[in-house]
C-alpha cells in the first residue's frame, strides 16, 4: 500500500500573530512553524500502517523552501521520502490541484490529510482533492483500518460517530482520534540523522490558478471590561437591557 500524507506548514498556535501591508499579509517574523496538528495525527497513523502492514509513506507539502524544516521533521518521525511542490500556497483550490497532480504521478492508494489546517480552518482541501481524483472520501475520520483494498472507518457526525466501509483508493480528512495525542511521536536523534539522508524531491507546480483572494486580515476585538454584580436582580437587568439575551 502506498500512502501519501499531506502536510501543512502552519504557525504554532502559541505564536503572537501580526499583519503587514495594511493588514493584507501575514507577518512571519518571530513566528515558529510546525506540522499542522491534524496532519500530524494522520502521519502517526500512516506510521502504524508502515510498521504493521509494510506500507510505504511519502509526505508532501505545497510551499517554498522555508517549509523544509517541517518536512524534515516528518521524515524524522518515520516517513520514507518527501515531496515539496515549489510554490507559495494561494488558496485551498490551487493547493488541491497541485496535490492531485502529485497523487496521479505517484499512484498512491491512500491519501491522508488533516481535516483542516489550524491557520485558515478552511476544511476544504481533502474534499476538493478527492473530487479532483474521483477517489472515495471520508472526512472527520477518527478511526481507520485497511485490509487489502477494503477499508473500515469511523467518522464524527453531529451527535455521535458513524461507522462505515469503503475501498481504496481513498482520501481521508483526519482528526484527533485517528490516533490519540499520547501516540504522537517525537523525533529521536537517530530519526533526525536518518532524515538528513532521505530523499526530498522538489517538483515544479502545474500552475494551478487560485479562485479566491484575501482582501485583509482582522484581529478579534479586545475583550471588554468585566462588570461584577452582587445580586440576581442586577444580573437580570444587565442581561435584559445591555446584553439583550433575555
Amino acid at each position: 500500500m502506498k500512502i501519501l500524507v499531506c502536510i501543512s506548514h502552519v504557525p504554532d498556535t502559541t505564536s503572537k500573530i501580526n499583519f503587514t501591508d495594511d493588514n493584507t499579509k501575514f507577518d512571519t517574523n518571530g513566528v515558529q512553524f510546525v506540522i499542522n496538528p491534524y496532519d500530524e495525527f494522520c502521519l502517526t497513523r500512516a506510521m502504524w500502517f508502515k510498521e504493521k502492514q509494510g506500507a510505504s509513506v511519502t509526505v508532501v507539502t505545497v510551499g517554498n523552501a522555508t517549509t523544509e524544516p517541517t518536512i524534515r521533521k516528518a521524515l524524522a518521525i518515520g516517513a520514507d521520502d518527501a515531496i515539496r511542490v515549489n510554490v507559495e500556497p494561494a488558496d485551498g483550490f490551487s493547493v488541491a490541484k497541485e496535490l492531485a497532480e502529485v497523487v496521479k504521478n505517484g499512484g498512491y492508494d491512500l491519501v491522508l490529510a488533516g481535516k483542516e489546517s489550524v491557520d485558515y480552518n478552511g476544511q476544504m482541501v481533502p474534499g476538493l482533492l478527492a473530487s479532483l481524483l474521483d477517489y472515495n472520501f471520508i472526512n472527520g475520520c477518527e478511526g481507520i483500518e485497511v485490509d487489502g483494498t477494503a477499508v473500515s472507518a469511523t467518522r464524527e457526525i453531529d451527535g455521535g460517530d458513524e461507522k462505515l466501509t469503503t475501498s481504496l483508493p481513498l482520501v481521508v480528512g483526519g482528526q484527533k482520534g485517528i490516533v490519540e495525542e499520547k501516540d504522537l511521536r517525537i523525533p529521536n536523534m537517530r530519526g533526525i540523522m536518518m532524515a538528513r539522508k532521505k530523499p526530498l524531491n522538489v517538483v515544479e507546480p502545474i500552475g494551478a490558478t487560485a479562485v479566491t483572494a484575501i482582501k485583509s486580515f482582522e484581529k478579534p476585538a479586545p475583550k471588554g471590561a468585566v462588570k461584577l454584580v452582587d445580586n440576581v436582580d442586577d444580573l437580570i437587568d444587565l442581561l435584559h437591557n445591555e446584553a439583550k439575551v433575555i
